[in-house]
């Protein structure tokens, strides 16, 4: 409700309009599937099933090696009006790859369009600062929990300082990812909206949390996945600490690419056949 003063009335006590007025149970009148249905229309697009596991890349680094190698070909009925999706095959599996959903809301809005479009395990490789240290970068993180610093995963789940990747899926696919070419450790980050206000005092209170990398999609990813009952498994690749030293952002060959794409076999196919 809107007052004469132009204030919107906090219903429900809260003094923060970001977390006012929410109903978490109630269906949401704007749905992907209409979003998905149009955009076939408009851009006269087959309805094709998208891959069962698909990956988001915000970086944009395995959909440039896909194409500069010729391991991907685009998907022929993605309808996603912002973004395009590369499928590649690794060792039999087939993997659509969405390029640049950097961000909370444009990589929750993208995941929404992929449980629509027929996807089952969503995963989300990023790059991340480190805060805590697991090593020497670069390495990845399986996000376990991720701060809610950030506005998207308000929007599905009550007021609560973390998501969190759900124990039983972690369980079906963890011990897959225990033989990998780069260790992957268990740990916790800091999903934040605004890269750049990362103040000496905030990465100070986020490492006496335990918190082991910053990066701007996972909690809003694990809210999403909580709220729709869906499986949605977040990484970092710890590949910098902000800048602040020399040879920050090297990520390794293929810059982070292959790497990346073995996790994400590992971690699909046993999500697929537990």
């Amino acid at each position: 409700m809107v007052e004469a003063n132009g204030q919107v009335a906090p219903v429900d006590g809260s003094p923060v309009s970001l977390i006012r007025n929410k109903e978490f149970d109630a269906p949401s009148l704007f749905q992907p599937e209409n979003l998905l249905r149009e955009a076939r229309r408009q851009l006269g697009l087959p309805e094709v099933d998208v891959p069962q596991v698909c990956l988001l890349d915000p970086d944009g680094d395995i959909v440039r090696h896909l194409w500069a190698t010729g391991q991907g070909v685009r998907h022929p009925g993605w309808a996603c009006y912002h973004t395009e999706m590369w499928v590649t095959d690794v060792h039999g599996l087939s993997i659509g790859v969405v390029g640049l959903a950097v961000g909370a809301p444009f990589a929750v809005l993208v995941a929404e369009q992929l449980s629509a479009s027929g996807a089952e395990v969503i995963l989300s490789i990023t790059s991340a600062g480190q805060i805590r240290s697991l090593g020497d970068p670069p390495y990845f993180v399986l996000i376990t929990k991720a701060l809610r610093d950030e506005g998207t995963s308000h929007h599905y789940l009550p007021k609560a300082d973390w998501s969190q990747l759900a124990p039983s899926l972690e369980e079906r696919f963890a011990p897959a990812l225990s033989d990998l070419s780069e260790p992957v450790l268990p740990g916790f980050s800091w999903t934040a909206d605004a890269p750049y206000p990362e103040t000496q005092s905030a990465i100070a209170a986020a490492e006496a949390a335990g918190i082991n990398c910053v990066e701007m999609e996972a909690a809003a990813l694990y809210a999403y996945g909580a709220a729709r009952q869906r499986d949605v498994v977040c990484f970092a690749h710890i590949t910098n600490s902000m800048a602040v030293n020399g040879n920050d952002f090297e990520k390794g060959a293929a810059n982070g690419a292959l790497s990346a794409l073995e996790i994400a076999e590992a971690a699909g196919r046993s999500l697929l056949t537990t």
